[in-house]
């Protein structure tokens, strides 16, 4: 049972608050890196810093996807909105920006509400009140909570035809396939019979045109990669020592996937406080041990049609950009 919200006043809207409890951070950590292979969850890339950083990633003319992806937006938007009906409560995982999430706002035919879902309430807070400033019509109802967890939807201010679901950006790449099958139907089960889904898709293409995506020459990606440690430092206690790691991606081939890593560069040992009175998790690096912290998957577009038929869902349309870099898929339910 989803527990209920607690509500927060922001004046001209309200903020549905599902945020996980505080200290879910460290006792992650530790189960990460106690391991074999030694994992950290994405999802904590993004703290204050991280999203500036990220924010600065997606401008990088190294970075394809957020550019690729906005183009496809900008010739297609018409027909997405068309597509999705007039009366639909627009509902998007992680907010992030809003580039491509107010282009298509722009084109939707009297929506009956806006739900940007975001795990960074300051990030959400600061986009929600701009697009309700923007648009002053447009029932805009933010919701704090992790996307990949049970939350509700708050009820639209007047009736709403259908509910379509928007998660741009490729984010459903961070997901392993299983993982993200899963979140296909957990979205099929939050948005209910009739919806739609809306989801960007990084494809496959040359691996020499992804490594650099995410080694951009520039460096941001890697201080992307190293502030999650320095989160963990100042959030957890641990000590990790920031100038003896560095960033490194590369293509995995044979899963289709991008491994974003943290390569240790000499020996170190780190502890990290478990809390709670239990004993600190101490790990030893050699030099050339790494720290998974992202995989990011690149799908043929047969392979993501079939994953999404698993999923409950049918495929609708289907938009590229002209080099066939990205896709932009609409999804349905009866």
């Amino acid at each position: 049972m989803t527990a209920l919200p607690n509500t927060i006043d922001l004046g001209p809207l309200t903020l549905y608050d599902f945020a996980p409890a505080s200290g879910t951070l460290c006792p992650d950590v530790v189960r990460g890196l106690a391991g074999a292979e030694r994992v950290l969850p994405s999802k904590y890339f993004y703290d204050e810093e991280g999203a500036r950083l990220f924010e600065r990633i997606t401008e990088l003319e190294a970075y394809y996807p957020t550019r690729t992806e906005a183009g496809i937006f900008e010739r297609h938007a018409g027909e997405m909105a068309d597509r999705l009906g007039p009366g639909c409560r627009l509902v998007e995982f992680g907010s992030g920006s809003g580039l491509k999430t107010r282009i298509l706002l722009e084109h939707l035919r009297a929506p009956a509400a806006y739900v940007p879902v975001d795990i960074s309430r300051a990030q959400l807070v600061e986009f929600a009140l701009s697009v309700a400033a923007e648009m002053p019509g447009l029932p805009v109802l933010p919701v704090c909570a992790d996307y990949t967890a049970a939350f509700a939807l708050p009820p639209a201010p007047r009736p709403e035809r259908r509910t379509a679901a928007f998660f741009p950006g490729s984010t459903i790449g961070n997901f392993e396939p299983p993982q993200a099958e899963d979140f296909l139907r957990r979205v099929a089960r939050l948005c209910g019979p009739g919806s739609a889904f809306l989801v960007g898709v990084d494809l496959r293409k040359d691996p020499a045109i992804i490594e650099r995506a995410y080694n951009d020459p520039e460096g941001v990606t890697a201080a992307f990669n190293l502030n999650l440690l320095r989160r963990i430092d100042r959030e957890c206690g641990a000590d990790f020592d920031l100038g003896g790691f560095r960033h490194h991606a590369l293509f995995d081939a044979a899963h289709g996937r991008v491994e974003m890593r943290l390569v240790c560069t000499r020996a170190q040992t780190v502890t990290i406080p478990a809390g709670g009175g239990e004993t600190p998790l101490v790990v030893h690096f050699e030099e050339g041990d790494h720290i998974t912290t992202e995989y990011s998957y690149k799908y043929h577009p047969e392979d993501f049609r079939a994953l999404a038929a698993r999923a409950g869902w049918n495929v609708a349309r289907l938009w590229t950009d002209p080099r066939e870099w990205f896709g932009e898929w609409l999804l349905t339910r009866d």
